[in-house]
């Protein structure tokens, strides 16, 4: 009973179907260049809901983030208010001091994972509802631009790391200059068929800069 009420609720976060098709919405984004399965976008502000996870494998970090973010979504919070799940869920590796709204939450010395949820659109920092959870962190993150990459199959450690180079070589080839690490961005909830998935590994970028145009 446990295994088939965590898969129905994972069902309702993702917003997809067992076959794959979603329905979750997503930030809205301008794409500016499109190459293949790279694409250059601009996204405007939006808040993220946002838990670190320390000297924790890939796996075991998604298991828990996903958890205590879901719990916030879901109700766990001042208001209790539960909150629409929007795509995509971001993954990234942590290793270093984290600027946030909140009280900063660091372990500059040990390695593990971030994972956020983006709210919807129309949500600021001051109509979020407040995290009852001390481990879930909402922060505001700015205009930005965005290199992607978009690949499907397994969101996985090895999968970041292979497509993550993939995407700064392609960066560094059209001259644009990358501002963060890579991050995992996944679509698509844990049972849908691997080759009907879409994840993407993202990059903060440079804006005004590159070659120009879509190819």
């Amino acid at each position: 009973m446990k295994t088939v009420m965590l898969m129905l609720t994972s069902l309702l976060l993702a917003g997809c179907s067992v076959l794959g098709k979603r329905d979750a919405a997503e930030p809205h984004y301008e794409v500016l260049k499109h190459d293949g399965a790279f694409e250059v976008r601009r996204y405007g502000p939006m808040v993220i809901a946002e838990t670190f996870l320390y000297d924790e494998s890939y796996s075991a970090a998604s298991g828990k983030g996903f958890k205590r973010l879901a719990g916030y979504i879901f109700g766990k919070n001042r208001s209790k208010t539960s909150i629409s799940m929007t795509a995509p869920v971001l993954q990234e590796r942590s290793s270093e001091k984290i600027s946030m709204t909140a009280p900063v939450l660091q372990q500059p010395d040990k390695g593990g994972w971030s994972m956020a949820f983006v709210l919807p659109e129309g949500f600021t920092l001051e109509s979020a509802p407040e995290p009852l959870d001390p481990e879930v962190k909402l922060r505001e993150l700015p205009p930005s631009t965005i290199a992607v990459v978009t690949f499907s199959g397994l969101h996985s450690a090895a999968n970041l790391e292979k497509y993550g180079r993939q995407l700064q070589a392609w960066l560094k080839k059209q001259g644009y200059r990358a501002l963060s690490e890579p991050k995992l961005a996944s679509y698509d909830p844990p049972w849908t068929i691997p080759f009907l998935r879409r994840n993407e590994v993202q990059i903060r970028i440079e804006p005004d800069q590159g070659r120009s145009g879509k190819e």
